[in-house]
């Protein structure tokens, strides 16, 4: 790890949230090319400590196409990935993020993954709870939509603490979603 990784990224204006234990911050377009083109850089780019597990398939299947994304819309960026760092190891734990900017309903879809050395310690709710209070703070977002494997028990959980109502089970996936109050309150 290069030491400041993380306060370079803070010290230059980009996109940042902070939990009580997270720093989460969005996949910019260079990154999200080095993870393309050799992972074992991402350590060197990012300046953080990087699990040999991560990223995981789901990250790894949607960065061609998010690479894409922000070539063509450099505003993307916040609608996309988002890195999971725990501040006090340096390290890259897990990625969460949305499937793109609101539609015309005001909805952005919401992900999220932990790699296994930090699963079932609060992370991935903690990372999702911050990305739900970011993006309702945005204008433009009425209602967020998420997807689950109905054996997910700890997902669920996730959704379930965060207010998420379940919509409808199809096969071996539920859909959930939690609409924006009025006068919602940050956490």
């Amino acid at each position: 790890m290069q030491p400041g990784g993380l306060s370079c990224f803070i010290g230059t204006g980009k996109m940042h949230l902070q939990t009580s234990r997270l720093d989460l911050l969005p996949c910019s377009l260079e990154v999200a090319r080095v993870i393309l083109s050799n992972s074992a850089d991402v350590e060197t780019v990012l300046g953080l400590d990087v699990p040999g597990d991560w990223p995981a398939g789901d990250l790894q299947e949607v960065l061609p196409s998010y690479v894409q994304q922000l070539e063509a819309d450099p505003s993307l960026l916040g609608w996309g990935v988002w890195f999971m760092i725990q501040r006090a190891e340096q390290t890259v734990i897990g990625d969460a993020g949305f499937k793109g900017r609101p539609d015309c309903e005001g909805t952005v879809e919401i992900g999220y993954s932990v790699v296994p050395a930090y699963r079932r310690q609060g992370y991935g709710f903690e990372a999702a709870r911050a990305l739900v209070d970011w993006a309702f703070a945005q204008q433009d977002v009425q209602r967020i939509a998420a997807e689950c494997d109905i054996d997910n028990a700890p997902s669920i959980r996730i959704l379930e603490e965060l207010g998420f109502q379940r919509l409808e089970t199809d096969r071996n996936l539920s859909r959930w979603e939690l609409k924006k109050a009025a006068g919602r309150q940050q956490r």
